[in-house]
């Protein structure tokens, strides 16, 4: 300081001067700019007012396209609070003339571009920006997402794009005929089909903010063609968009064979919308998305759902309830949800070492052999399944071989009968009316017998009637049924209580022929020696009164045909007819066949304890066709043999009344009644009153109803004091 003093004093007035030449202008500039704020405000204030004073009536409109009405009315007040409330009307409407609205000129579309950029280039790029520019005048612009003159925060509830609200915004134009119509969209109903999603009911109904809603998947302002490779609805990036909330769901996904197809750019790669649907995704656990999953899968896997409707399983879920799933296995419960792999990869559900714990699922008691079952087999297939193709084969040829002999049979004998008609009408019709009015009447079925009959209609039928849909599963008809019914499992039960009442006849009438034989004993004597002989064990059971075929019968038939034909008398039968004891013994094997078949199927872990799964196929291809060809021998032969010949038609009431008269035992069984009459027998079956043989069956149905009586006594009883107690 001291040194500075004694210096001499530096010229420091020029450097001021220079400074002060610049400093009073840039004094006058801030004080103009600072002064002119005010000013700008209220301009553009009173710019807005102006605008008001014809847009602030909520009368003032203008007549749009087709004699509409367009409101020009903008409330002041909301505006206010919008985004844009600090703007004045010519920041967006920048191009107004000044004598608008003299001037007679359109108003210009508001140029948003100008301070979005960004968005407005993204938007550019979408199928709705491309489609504005290629002339679509439907194509969606900035407002007609985001709204006009009342924008608020897309995060604000009120706000037309808050997600949602996304939804319904969407879908004024999404759900609009006309313009889906229009457009040839490929979703016309998306807006209803997400609402009932399992997407749309969590951010709709329950308010989970975290469910995706339309942009989560479509994106904003960058919407695109699925077509689109940048798109992330395109195929090859589902998976990535859905993974952004399921992200464990991606991660085994892409470890599947599906998501190794889709890495390597495979198109067969199925990916989460093909299996799930794109809008209108339910939850697995829902027994519609059970109930159509087969159909799903058989997209891709056609050959694979072909032979699964083979099988039970297949049949039951096609035959199901609407939109419920029958209690059988599906494609997801073998293979697999998201993680399907091939069965030689070690982590596939069924591989060696996963297949039985896969199979204990549904059936606990599963074994290894009880895996060796063909889901998928296909019975045509020579090479990879030849047991079955023998198997089917042979079934085959037996239900044509059947047919074709006795659909023969049954035509000869039909043109035989018309022809005796049309030759001697009244001759056939006094005959007829002989036969019903005869009062000489013998007995030709036991009651015990007759019983059995009726126990064989009423389970046939209900075998018939709950099983024929299965093989036909197809058809109209089938699906009616097991409607009626009330679906696979009500179906099911009934058919296996029609097996138990088949089982119980059978088990009757083979107790009986037993009892029959244990009677004539004796018979299996050597007359001369009194030792046993086996030899003599056929001629014991094949005696006139027995089902059990003899060379007559071959005679027999051989004699019918001549006389189909003209060339010969009509036979006279004994007893039983050959036609009779083919009905008889085609009972007698289908019984055996299908009910062995049937059990099989019925317990599958049981029987393949001790036999391979693959019985399992054998049995359904057996009780399948088996049971076809009774349905069909019954439905056609048997009745006709029975009740639609010209002369019973149409109806033989002979089962039911066990009756048959002296004149149709003459005409059609005189063999029978000459034996009665040579044994000296035949009053023992001249009719007489039947109490004492019907006696044991009534008692035994009576004390069955009085033992079901007591026992729901008891249930009534312990429910009353159960109540009371509680």
């Amino acid at each position: 300081m001291l040194l500075a003093s004694l210096l001499p004093a530096r010229p420091v007035v020029a450097p001021s001067r220079r400074r002060s030449r610049w400093a009073l202008p840039l004094a006058w500039l801030a004080c103009g700019l600072l002064l002119s704020a005010p000013v700008q405000a209220a301009g553009a204030k009173a710019a807005k007012e102006s605008c008001l004073d014809c847009h602030g009536d909520k009368d003032a409109t203008k007549e749009g396209p087709g004699g509409t009405t367009i409101s020009l009315f903008v409330d002041a007040a909301r505006f206010g609070k919008a985004v844009h409330g600090s703007l004045s009307c010519k920041d967006c409407h920048a191009q107004i003339h000044k004598d608008h609205p003299g001037d007679g000129n359109p108003p210009p579309k508001v140029a948003c571009g100008n301070c979005h950029s960004d968005q407005e280039k993204v938007y550019q790029g979408s199928i709705h920006g491309m489609s504005k520019a290629m002339g679509a005048s439907a194509a969606p612009g900035c407002t007609d997402c985001h709204g006009n003159h009342y924008i608020v925060p897309v995060k604000q509830h009120d706000s037309p794009v808050y997600k949602m609200n996304l939804p319904k915004t969407c879908a004024k134009c999404h759900a609009n005929k006309g313009i889906t119509d229009e457009y040839k969209m490929k979703f016309p109903k998306v807006g209803d089909q997400y609402q009932e999603s399992i997407h749309g009911m969590a951010l709709l109904q329950k308010g989970l903010i975290v469910a995706p809603s339309c942009n989560d998947c479509h994106g904003v302002h960058d919407i695109k063609r699925s077509v689109d490779r940048s798109s992330p609805i395109n195929h090859a990036n589902v998976a990535k968009t859905c993974g952004k909330c399921h992200v464990t769901v991606e991660e085994i996904y892409n470890q599947s064979i599906h998501g190794q197809l889709l890495a390597k750019g495979d198109p067969r790669g199925p990916v989460c919308i093909q299996c799930h649907s794109a809008h209108q995704i339910e939850t697995p656990a829902n027994a519609h998305f059970k109930a159509g999953s087969d159909l799903v899968c058989g997209k891709c896997h056609a050959d694979r759902l072909e032979h699964y409707r083979d099988t039970y399983h297949g049949k039951a879920m096609a035959l199901g309830k609407a939109n419920t799933a029958s209690a059988v296995a599906a494609c997801y419960d073998c293979h697999g949800h998201h993680d399907v792999r091939r069965a030689a990869d070690p982590e596939s559900h069924l591989s060696a070492a996963n297949i039985v714990n896969t199979c204990k699922q549904c059936h606990p008691k599963a074994t290894t052999s009880f895996t060796k079952y063909a889901p998928h087999a296909n019975p045509m297939d020579r090479k990879n399944y030849p047991i079955l193709n023998y198997v089917f084969i042979v079934m085959t040829a037996l239900l044509v071989g059947t047919f074709a002999l006795f659909g023969g049979h049954t035509l000869l004998w039909l043109f035989r009968s018309i022809w005796l008609y049309r030759h001697d009408s009244k001759q056939f019709r006094e005959a007829k009316a002989k036969i019903h009015e005869d009062d000489e009447q013998f007995t030709r079925f036991q009651p015990f017998e007759r019983f059995l009959h009726i126990l064989v209609v009423t389970s046939f039928l209900l075998l018939t009637i709950t099983g024929m849909p299965l093989k036909f599963y197809h058809t109209d008809w089938a699906k009616a049924i097991f409607s009626f019914f009330g679906g696979a499992e009500v179906a099911r039960t009934l058919h296996h209580f029609g097996a138990v009442v088949t089982f119980v006849y059978f088990v009757l009438h083979l107790s009986t022929m037993l009892s029959h034989l244990w009677k004539r004993r004796g018979y299996l004597n050597d007359p001369a020696t009194g030792a046993f002989q086996l030899s003599r064990l056929f001629k014991a059971m094949a005696h006139p009164d027995s089902m059990i075929p003899t060379k007559q019968d071959l005679d027999d038939f051989v004699a019918h045909n001549k006389w189909f034909f003209g060339k010969g008398p009509r036979p006279e039968f004994d007893r039983w007819t050959y036609f009779e004891k083919f009905d008889y013994l085609a009972v007698f094997w289908g019984v055996f066949a299908i009910g062995v078949s049937g059990l099989i199927m019925w317990f599958p872990e049981f029987f393949s304890k001790f036999m391979p799964g693959w019985m399992i196929n054998v049995s359904l291809i057996v009780h399948s066709d088996e049971a076809l060809l009774a349905s069909g021998f019954i439905f056609t032969v048997h009745f006709f043999n029975t009740h639609f010949r010209l002369e019973k038609f149409p109806m033989d009431t002979v089962i039911f009344s066990g009756r048959i008269s002296k004149s149709e035992m003459l005409h059609e069984r005189k063999r029978w009644y000459d034996r009665l009459v040579a044994e000296g027998r035949l009053d023992d079956y001249r009719v007489k009153d039947e109490w004492e043989a019907w006696k044991g069956i009534a008692r035994s149905a009576g004390y069955i109803f009085f033992g079901i009586g007591l026992v729901l006594l008891v249930l009534i009883i312990y429910a009353m004091t159960s109540r009371l107690s509680h």
